[in-house]
């Protein structure tokens, strides 16, 4: 991968994170309505506070997107490559079940209805993504585009998953979801080399 090339992936996921957290945090607002503006001005700052704090989550997202790369080359390096395949599938199953069943009824942590929610969200979220990936490239782009979305999103949201708040949760899932999805799915795109 060139410069130019992880320079536009760069700024296009930075986009899209800061896109989706103007979305959640609008969202947000308009369901809870938490916040009280006291004038004009916080009806514009607001949502370039939104806008700032996506850009920041977007580099989060990308910094577990290059982790992810480092690992899955060293996987291949290690394992056949059927094996960490399912190696991938079976801890893409494990996160889910951690996110959803184990914090719940082991540790007593949260409640099981958000937990079950956001799971359910990343699954489905995964799953999508997963079948689009594979529509853009092969199959055996399924598992690997799989896990990322689960295995490495669920690590990326247990800092606020600590928090135990609903709407924070939103706030950072959104905004992380819709830019690792789209590395994921931008990735054999860049790396195309060029023809001519």
């Amino acid at each position: 991968m060139s410069i130019r090339k992880w320079f536009y992936l760069f700024w296009t996921t930075l986009l899209i994170g800061a896109g989706g957290a103007v979305v959640a945090g609008l969202a947000l607002q308009t369901v809870n309505g938490r916040i009280e503006f006291k004038s004009t001005a916080d009806l514009f700052i607001y949502p370039l506070i939104l806008f700032g704090y996506g850009m920041l989550v977007s580099v989060y997202s990308q910094l577990g997107f290059f982790a992810y790369l480092i690992l899955n080359y060293m996987g291949t390096g290690v394992f056949r490559r059927k094996v960490w395949q399912y190696i991938q599938l079976v801890l893409a199953v494990l996160a889910l079940l951690e996110l959803i069943f184990l914090r719940t009824f082991v540790g007593g942590e949260r409640n099981v209805v958000s937990d079950l929610i956001l799971g359910i969200v990343i699954l489905l979220t995964a799953i999508i993504v997963s079948y689009f990936k594979v529509r853009s490239t092969n199959s055996s782009a399924w598992i690997p585009t799989f896990f990322f979305m689960t295995a490495i999103t669920i690590v990326e949201t247990i800092g606020v998953l600590r928090i135990g708040v609903d709407s924070a949760t939103v706030f950072i899932v959104i905004p992380l979801i819709a830019s690792n999805a789209f590395q994921i799915l931008m990735l054999h795109r860049i790396l195309k080399p060029r023809t001519g």
